[in-house]
């Protein structure tokens, strides 16, 4: 009997089965952020241990770090002490820092992947729960919290118990503008956010093939709001050819041998799931959420459903709508196109694409921030801040920014956003009343264009 890639990547990196039941197992890649690795580092310094394997670990700063001005020292007190932290700790423990200066500092999930850090057959861990974001490589990449942060970088290895694999299969091809992000915000209102709870998820399917890699990346990212700690997808040439010419992916020769085992680590044709579920893309539309969590969305065609539980009551509460209402029409203050989630080239590209000779509504406050230096780097090279700039968007400086309320980029009072980013919780974007919509990159497009929920199909019919 086969074995699915999961199943292989854990067996690889299993140092010991413990009496507790759980695995010691040895971690390939080691991300870590400005947010969650002081303490991590405290511990180690007062336990007199040193960084295993200082280069397995990379840094990088996203959370907190400002998108419309990096003049030191930050405004925000805490902000500043934890950049100094992480720069007084990756200089004295000898990793390696993606910081402001060297320009290829940026948000972590993206950072890993555009340096060619991230790759196939690896185990990968960071101190965030998006980590599985880098699943999409092949790789079995989870989020951990301080304690095994502070584990990883005394032995490079943590305690963890496996899970079960769920096969989820999107059959046929997706629609005109319906993106990867349509595709998981389906599959969670579909299973839930708590329907993955002790599973990885293994995406596949022609959809998922047809994937570019930063859609991919999205798809993966958002497993964790499903409930699964783990989401991947298996490597194929696409995951290949991403890599190849990264600075720190293989090179020549040895690239192609990488390759040759890349290929070996994809589950087998024959590999068993605990479980399997098929979604059909022809009936994913375009997406967005109505409520609380990333659970509580719907087709931009259907209707807000009638409560059947307290939590859909208190949602429909909090976030002012009706059961029945139609999303599309509802008037949005906030526009904001970004995070670990959309904030790749990709994103913008897309995004521009349909903004190119349009201007956000008159009401509508606008930000693009990329995900990192390079992507900032690249379409500023093909002239997208420009066309988002003329579209009355803000093109900021690379960061974590609106996607949660860690930074100057926060919700005012109740205002409603129509966000690219990847939790809708109360609070997420900075006002103890905001309200957040998720949505991909076009519907934010098209939401800022019409100064409300559109259907981005109708909005930008007709571009090509």
């Amino acid at each position: 009997m086969g074995k699915n890639l999961f199943q292989k990547v854990w067996e690889k990196h299993l140092v010991r089965e413990l009496p507790s039941g759980q695995s010691q197992l040895f971690i390939g890649l080691h991300l870590i952020h400005e947010v969650t690795s002081p303490q991590a580092f405290a511990m180690i310094r007062e336990l007199g241990l040193k960084v295993a394997y200082p280069d397995r670990t990379y840094a990088t700063c996203d959370h907190i770090i400002p998108t419309d001005g990096r003049e030191r020292p930050f405004a925000d007190p805490m902000a500043e002490e934890m950049m100094q932290s992480i720069e007084r700790n990756t200089e004295e423990f000898g990793i390696k820092f993606f910081n402001p200066e060297s320009g290829a500092q940026g948000v972590v999930h993206i950072v890993g992947p555009e340096q060619g850090l991230t790759q196939p057959g690896m185990t990968v861990a960071c101190g965030d729960s998006h980590t599985a974001t880098h699943g999409a490589f092949g790789a079995i990449a989870f989020g951990i919290g301080t304690s095994q942060v502070r584990d990883v970088l005394a032995t490079q290895t943590m305690t963890i118990s496996p899970f079960k694999v769920r096969k989820i299969e999107i059959k046929g091809r997706l629609g005109d503008m319906v993106t990867s992000k349509d595709v998981i915000l389906h599959v969670i209102r579909k299973l839930g956010v708590n329907g993955g709870l002790g599973y990885a998820y293994e995406f596949c399917g022609e959809a998922v093939k047809n994937m570019s890699m930063e859609a991919r990346m999205t798809l993966c990212n958002m497993a964790i709001e499903g409930g699964a700690r783990v989401g991947y997808i298996n490597p194929d040439e696409v995951t290949f050819e991403y890599l190849k010419g990264r600075p720190y992916a293989p090179k020549g020769e040895e690239f192609e041998k990488r390759k040759e085992y890349w290929k070996s680590i994809a589950s087998d044709a024959d590999a068993e799931y605990d479980d399997v579920v098929v979604f059909d893309a022809s009936e994913i539309e375009p997406m967005v959420t109505w409520g609380i969590n990333p659970e509580q969305g719907i087709g931009i065609s259907e209707s807000i459903p009638v409560p059947v539980n307290e939590t859909m009551k208190e949602a429909l509460e909090y976030m002012k709508f009706g059961a029945g209402d139609k999303m599309e029409g509802k008037k949005i203050d906030v526009c904001f196109i970004g995070s670990c989630t959309n904030g790749r080239i990709e994103d913008f590209r897309m995004a521009a694409k349909y903004l190119r000779g349009r201007k956000a509504a008159p009401h509508v406050r606008a930000l693009a921030v990329p995900g990192s230096y390079e992507v900032k780097a690249l379409a500023e090279k093909e002239g997208l801040d420009v066309i988002f700039k003329e579209a009355g968007f803000e093109w900021r400086e690379p960061g974590c920014s609106m996607c949660l309320a860690m930074n100057p980029d926060r919700l005012k009072g109740d205002q409603i956003s129509a966000s690219t980013s990847n939790r809708n919780f109360k609070g997420r974007q900075g006002s103890s009343t905001g309200r957040t919509l998720l949505v991909s990159p076009v519907m934010a497009a098209a939401a800022a264009v019409e100064g409300c929920i559109a259907d981005c199909r109708k909005t930008f019919g007709g571009v090509k």
